[in-house]
């Protein structure tokens, strides 16, 4: 199935998220994004400690984050399917270093069994130099690739999301998404995730 890809400037983009780009200087955090490895597959790094010494990351503590503690890190290398939607308990902060493209849907849109239907995802296109906020409630998961070229995006979100669980708490009916600290994940069966509930219907999407 061929997917429309729209832009963030896009009215569509403003129910997933707010463009953030002219309110933080960025250019030192995407220089120092250069030096971070970018596979042939996908990495993602929750934490990285020379990225944290940036000044970037007091801007991003007091003001982004209302002073709570962060994380920086990233996501990289080369991808064009779905294979899973993810959300959290708060909004991402998405600083795209090359162009990458976003499939994303609405924490609003999954079933009541924890299903999800693929059909509702949509794709958008982040130009290189672009610092997004994704909402809370926002279904997503890594990046896909343009034009076959590998991806750099740094990942802003509370300090140990997505870092492993020291509880797997088992009492609430969502407690069978979570598969890390802050982290609930829908995954498709093509992409045989270990430990993913697999509530993805329809097809995987495929960016081309």
């Amino acid at each position: 199935m061929s997917i429309q890809i729209q832009k963030v400037t896009d009215s569509s983009f403003k129910k997933y998220g707010r463009i953030l780009t002219a309110d933080y200087d960025v250019a030192e955090l995407i220089q120092e994004m250069g030096k971070t490895p970018c596979p042939d597959d996908v990495i993602y790094v929750p934490s990285d400690p020379a990225i944290e010494k940036l000044p970037i990351m007091k801007a991003f503590t007091d003001s982004l984050y209302g002073g709570l503690p962060i994380q920086i890190g990233y996501c990289n290398g080369h991808n064009n399917l779905l294979n899973a939607v993810e959300y959290h308990r708060s909004s991402e902060i998405n600083v795209a270093c090359t162009d990458l493209i976003l499939l994303i849907g609405m924490q609003q849109d999954i079933e009541e069994d924890f299903t999800y239907d693929t059909n509702k995802i949509e794709a958008f296109l982040v130009p290189a130099g672009t610092m997004i906020e994704v909402y809370a409630t926002t279904l997503h998961y890594a990046p896909c690739s343009v034009d076959g070229q590998g991806f750099r995006c740094v990942v802003v979100l509370p300090k140990d999301t997505n870092l492993d669980l020291v509880v797997k708490p088992e009492g609430a009916k969502e407690d069978k998404l979570l598969v890390a600290r802050n982290k609930w994940l829908i995954g498709h069966a093509d992409a045989k995730i270990d430990g993913a509930f697999n509530g993805l219907k329809g097809e995987n999407i495929c960016v081309d």
